[in-house]
């Protein structure tokens, strides 16, 4: 058993010592306990149907072990999180510009439908807000902030209300000139 449990920690450790001459060790069963067999366990138990030899090196030849500690490399993980945290502020702020643009003019627009006294000259106020809705969501679409699929349907909606606006309150104004 003895010889077996040699073998089986010379063979499990064996290194050439040509390849990584570091640190030797004169004798590698008492060094690594946690290799050896169990002594409760018989030989042939454990290797049934299978022939063993024992391990034969030169008694010049020691095993050599190489323990290298891993080399603490950059995190990428955080700089990933601290490039996304800015980026996540600078759209912020231009999606923020471009929400508060185009909650103006709608408020304008609102504002304009449920007036009673509406007239062609009040939408021209409302048009140089639009103007500045459509600058703010271009400059969100050219720095990514914004598709531009989504920009351009964010425009879409802001010139239909203001379609519907004008036509709804022209009819409106048409209807109480006529009556």
């Amino acid at each position: 058993d003895k010889k077996m449990a040699s073998c089986l920690t010379l063979s499990s450790c064996s290194i050439s010592s040509a390849r990584l001459p570091s640190f030797k060790l004169n004798n590698p069963t008492y060094a690594f306990p946690s290799l050896k067999l169990s002594t409760t366990l018989p030989g042939n138990v454990l290797f049934s149907g299978v022939s063993v030899r024992p391990l034969t090196m030169p008694p010049r030849r020691p095993v050599i072990v190489v323990v290298t500690a891993a080399i603490k490399e950059y995190d990428s993980a955080a700089k990933r999180h601290r490039q996304s945290e800015k980026r996540r502020l600078y759209h912020k702020s231009h999606k923020s510009e471009m929400r508060t643009r185009m909650k103006k003019v709608l408020v304008a627009l609102e504002k304009l439908r449920k007036s009673k006294t509406a007239s062609p000259e009040d939408i021209l106020p409302i048009e140089k807000m639009i103007g500045e809705a459509y600058s703010a969501i271009d400059k969100a679409v050219k720095v990514g902030s914004l598709h531009r699929n989504t920009g351009a349907h964010r425009k879409s909606r802001l010139a239909r209300r203001k379609k519907a606006i004008e036509n709804f309150s022209w009819l409106r104004i048409n209807q109480e000139l006529a009556v």
